[in-house]
């Protein structure tokens, strides 16, 4: 009888073991489920180390990383494309890298401070803003009075549509050249075609929207160059926007300095809309100049 008991109880041991082990492996195949879900809705800190963190993301907390990465964080369309060509850089200008889901910018500073001044109080004296009919725009169907003040500088047989209004450019000046050549200098990049802002103070601003112009060249990136007062830039993923919002991705706020430079690389204009939220507590005046690679307008054969 006790060697019956003995054995029975032998045979029972790794039966034991056995479902131990399936709900371990249960266990841990279930954790990987839910970190690799996860992992396309939290937004990553740069510089992290492979920390995830969830909420606000702002770039003055970000580390200086080379941009260079070919992350695919799209989720769709390849992302895989350096941030500068590979013509020659200037390595002295330093830069943050700022990543998310299908976000792809680059921030740093391209003009030091009495530059910035200089340049600022030109701009000041030589732009010539849009008047009459052209500083409206079209939002669902009715006719609003741009909150800022606006002008178009660009190559020849270009055009610019936006909102229901097109835009003729403006030939060069010599400061958005100089600008324009310092642009190309850091980033390796040409651009045909400058968008100006001007900002009187916070109340002024820019609604939600995403530049994605047939007239633009796709995958060409957007430089965006600030004097002036500094600004919080807000990012916000089409996903998550709104009433019919269909996951959480939180928004990334970026503060735009006086004379710094945001490269706005491809696709980040696919997926996140952005915005200059009005600032009541800011009082100067801003000037942001948006870079582009416009295509330019066939020319109409002439008729016999």
């Amino acid at each position: 009888m006790e060697w019956l008991l003995y054995k029975h109880s032998k045979l029972r041991v790794p039966q034991r073991r056995l479902t131990l082990t399936k709900v371990l492996l249960y266990v841990y195949f279930c954790g990987c489920v839910f970190s690799s879900v996860m992992d396309r809705f939290i937004t990553k800190q740069p510089g992290s180390q492979g920390k995830r963190k969830l909420g606000l993301l702002q770039v003055e907390l970000g580390a200086d990383k080379d941009c260079t990465s070919t992350d695919d964080l799209s989720g769709g369309p390849s992302a895989s494309k350096k941030c500068r060509n590979d013509g020659a850089v200037d390595t002295k200008f330093k830069w943050k890298k700022i990543e998310s889901y299908g976000l792809d910018c680059d921030y740093g500073q391209l003009f030091i401070k009495p530059e910035a001044d200089d340049i600022f109080q030109q701009l000041e004296k030589e732009v010539e803003y849009l008047s009459g009919d052209l500083t409206k725009i079209k939002v669902h169907g009715k006719w609003h009075d741009i909150p800022r003040k606006q002008a178009a500088y660009g190559d020849p047989n270009l055009t610019y549509t936006y909102s229901g209004v097109t835009l003729s450019p403006k030939p060069w000046i010599p400061v958005l050249e100089f600008i324009r050549s310092r642009l190309t200098e850091a980033t390796g990049y040409t651009f045909n075609f400058v968008l100006v802002n001007r900002y009187n103070d916070g109340r002024d601003h820019m609604g939600e929207h995403r530049d994605d112009e047939k007239e633009m060249e796709e995958t060409s990136p957007i430089a965006s160059v600030s004097f002036g007062a500094c600004r919080d830039f807000f990012f916000r993923h089409m996903a998550s926007r709104g009433k019919s919002a269909t996951c959480r991705i939180e928004p990334i706020k970026v503060q735009l300095e006086h004379g710094s430079l945001l490269m706005m690389n491809y696709p980040t204009n696919v997926y996140w809309y952005h915005s200059l939220p009005v600032r009541k507590t800011v009082k100067t005046s801003r000037i942001n100049l948006t870079f582009r690679r416009v295509i330019p307008v066939k020319e109409k054969p002439e008729k016999k």
